[in-house]
């Protein structure tokens, strides 16, 4: 009898080591993609908020990508949701994912890996068609999951699921419909998913730390700031001193930092833009704020990460860099 409590004893034992190790090792799914220039650099452009069938001047944009992507040698796309209008894929079979994705950005700079996130209007389709091996299939390209880690080289890329953050889209979803498979019970998710950055973040060792998300943090654009993620998420970029929080969301091109702190970048420029709407923001923190299309490109070195902002014809609309070595500036 005493040989079998002691048994039972070690056995519930293991078991809790084991819960507790699962609970303590990040389930962030982990990708690495390597650097393959010679000088270490890596050359990326950011684009969100573009999957109208090439519509809105989404094929003129793209088409400027391909003129950037080719003159920087980018490596590859980064896209920060609201990949497919109005309501994301109906499946994995939906002609809109090569009407708005394969058949728009067809220049051969951009026969690159595309990394994306997930925006609100793709959460209004079936979200898993977007996270299926068989749009792969299709495109070897795509590459979507909810939230993940890249890292490539001297950086690393800590993708966010912002989606379930935002109360509204579960208290207020006026008349669209949201596909919450295997996201509730939301606070658990949510729970889990900031335990999961905030150790994944803690545990990296890259020089250059970027969070991408879809919803702003700090943003002058007509959705304003998402209050959940001040509240939840900012504070962990913080904690762990994420030097740059990119996003779409808001249909603009966007900077706000100040010296020393977090950068907020918005890349939603990449079709339908919102004229004229720009809410008020310190001017010493607001860099740029561009209420048009187009994308971003970044160039990173171990000392130095240099970000560019250009217009549907190619201009360049803002420029800056920040420094491992002198901070920034």
């Amino acid at each position: 009898m005493k040989m079998c409590r002691l048994i039972f004893s070690l056995r519930f034992m293991l078991l809790s080591l084991c819960m507790f190790f699962s609970r303590s090792l990040s389930k962030l799914e982990r990708l690495n993609h390597p650097v393959t220039k010679s000088d270490g650099s890596l050359d990326i452009l950011v684009v969100g908020d573009w999957g109208r069938q090439g519509g809105f001047n989404q094929s003129l944009v793209a088409q400027q990508m391909g003129l950037v992507g080719e003159q920087l040698d980018i490596d590859y796309v980064i896209s920060v949701g609201d990949n497919f209008y109005d309501d994301g894929l109906k499946g994995d079979t939906d002609p809109a994912f090569e009407a708005s994705f394969s058949h728009i950005y067809t220049h051969p700079s951009l026969q690159k890996q595309w990394y994306s996130v997930l925006g609100n209007h793709d959460y209004q389709g079936n979200v898993a068609s977007q996270l299926s091996h068989v749009l792969t299939q299709k495109d070897w390209r795509w590459f979507c999951r909810r939230s993940f880690v890249l890292l490539s080289g001297m950086v690393e890329f800590f993708f966010v699921d912002t989606n379930p953050f935002v109360e509204k889209y579960f208290t207020d979803p006026e008349d669209h419909t949201y596909d919450w498979s295997n996201v509730l019970p939301r606070d658990r998710y949510i729970s889990n998913l900031l335990h999961d950055l905030d150790l994944a973040l803690k545990k990296s060792r890259a020089t250059w730390k970027f969070v991408v998300g879809h919803h702003g943090i700090k943003t002058a654009g007509e959705h304003g700031p998402t209050q959940e993620l001040i509240d939840q998420l900012l504070p962990i970029l913080e904690e762990n001193k994420v030097d740059v929080y990119m996003n779409g969301h808001d249909h603009c091109l966007q900077h706000i930092g100040s010296d020393g702190g977090i950068q907020f970048l918005t890349s939603g420029g990449g079709s339908k833009a919102w004229r004229g709407v720009i809410l008020p923001w310190d001017p010493k923190e607001l860099k740029l704020y561009y209420d048009g299309q187009g994308f971003m490109s970044l160039h990173i070195t171990h000392s130095q990460a240099k970000f560019i902002y250009y217009d549907i014809s190619g201009n360049v609309l803002h420029q800056f860099i920040l420094s491992k070595t002198f901070g920034h500036f």
